[in-house]
């Protein structure tokens, strides 16, 4: 049952990769050249609360004890992949890790 969840939600994920696909296509056709929309962009229009209360919790909870490298260049970096890229590669591993395993047979 949770492999199938895992399937469920992976394939979720990799068909919403496809629908950022075909609307950053659309965006290039419309603009001649080629763009993409980050996922902070995406989280910014789905979800506008999510980005400041995350750099918050990172600023108060997570760099005092690691080091202010945190949300400057790493965050910075993952809000700044294509949505694309993201969402394909959440859904390919929720598919790889509710995958069906092959039964090897032991003979002794």
């Amino acid at each position: 049952m949770l492999g199938f969840a895992s399937r469920f939600v992976g394939l979720w994920f990799v068909a919403g990769a496809l629908a950022a696909v075909a609307v950053d296509a659309a965006k290039d056709l419309a603009a001649s050249a080629v763009t993409f929309t980050p996922i902070s962009a995406t989280m910014a229009v789905l979800v506008p609360a999510a980005l400041p209360a995350t750099e918050d919790f990172v600023h108060t909870h997570i760099e005092p004890y690691v080091g202010h490298w945190v949300w400057d260049p790493a965050a910075q970096w993952l809000l700044a992949l294509p949505t694309w890229a993201v969402l394909g590669v959440i859904g390919f591993l929720f598919t790889w890790l509710g995958r069906r395993r092959r039964l090897s047979h032991a003979y002794a």
